[in-house]
């Protein structure tokens, strides 16, 4: 099994199309098919089957995709710190991120990031906070900011920042709502929520759950994007962390409401895995994502304490 071999088959793994890979590894189609031929005849197994829809990788190739991702990764790494002669970074980095995350703070931070370090490239994920855990555990991204799980992840976790969750409806809401609402009435409103896949939504229902308070919205969706839509253009309203509707709030489309009895807070934290040290364009990358992360919490963070009798509780799911 050689190295070459092994850069072909996850390039075809993840093009799908000899035709595709040929073109990205910069080698004619018949050099690519004869590597994977050899590769397959080594392992006495079949990697993959061709299909009117491309080149389908059998569970044999998804369990080698698997473990030999991390190893190519890793071997990018240490190869663009070796070549590293003047100390300017020039890799490349993969992050996840949770979208509610990502739309208060990454067009910011990677405009900084670029000024800095012109020539790293950069790819970020977005998803559910077990995904991109698990993607952290599997080595197909280097870090992920995600909701601060319960339980125990094999994983380092590093707490980022604390940011309130609170209510939010339209400006033109009908009811006349206070800017201070316990969280058992605005939990019987008319409310859209992320579904029970979604970090946040487990966020709540561990909050819910400690008031013995029953969490039955109308309406559940994933994509934040579009609770935000819904909610600025009727009755319904939504609990969202506070930097995920900053814009819509200073446009005059959307009306906050703080929570309290008890406070509702999300904490966001960055897990990398334990046993493989971030490059140092990752480093780096993770460094301005956690300083823009902590600034905008610090912002947007009310001029108010937690209820003393009252300990949040978190969640992910």
């Amino acid at each position: 099994m050689e190295f070459r071999q092994i850069q072909y088959f996850i390039c075809l793994f993840e093009e799908g199309t000899v035709t595709r890979a040929a073109r990205r590894l910069n080698i004619v189609q018949p050099a690519l098919s004869m590597q994977i031929a050899r590769l397959e005849d080594e392992l006495g197994r079949k990697l993959f089957e061709r299909s009117q829809q491309g080149m389908q990788p059998t569970s044999a190739a998804r369990q080698m995709y698997r473990l030999f991702l991390p190893i190519m990764r890793d071997f990018a790494h240490a190869r663009e710190q070796v070549l590293r002669t003047d100390g300017e970074l020039n890799g490349h980095v993969n992050v996840g991120m949770i979208a509610s995350v990502a739309q208060g703070v990454l067009s910011d931070a990677m405009e900084e990031f670029a000024g800095q370090h012109p020539k790293v490239t950069i790819t970020v994920t977005d998803g559910y906070s077990a995904t991109l855990a698990d993607l952290v555990a599997g080595g197909q991204l280097d870090a992920a900011f995600i909701n601060k799980p319960r339980r125990p992840l094999s994983l380092n976790v590093e707490h980022v920042a604390d940011e309130d969750v609170i209510m939010v409806t339209s400006a033109t809401h009908p009811h006349n709502l206070a800017a201070t609402i316990p969280f058992r009435e605005a939990a019987a409103l008319e409310l859209a929520l992320p579904t029970r896949q979604h970090g946040l939504r487990g966020i709540l229902e561990s909050f819910a759950q400690a008031e013995d308070i029953d969490l039955s919205p109308i309406f559940e969706m994933d994509s934040i994007v579009s609770i935000i839509k819904l909610v600025e253009r009727t009755r319904y309203a939504t609990l969202l962390p506070r930097v995920a509707v900053r814009n819509h709030v200073t446009r005059g489309g959307l009306r906050c409401h703080d929570v309290v009895s008890p406070r509702l807070i999300r904490q966001v934290a960055c897990v990398t895995h334990p046993r493989r040290t971030l490059s140092a364009e990752a480093a780096a990358f993770v460094a301005v994502l956690t300083k823009h992360v902590r600034s905008l919490a610090d912002e947007e963070a009310p001029d108010k304490q937690p209820d003393a009798n009252t300990t949040p509780k978190r969640g992910m799911t």
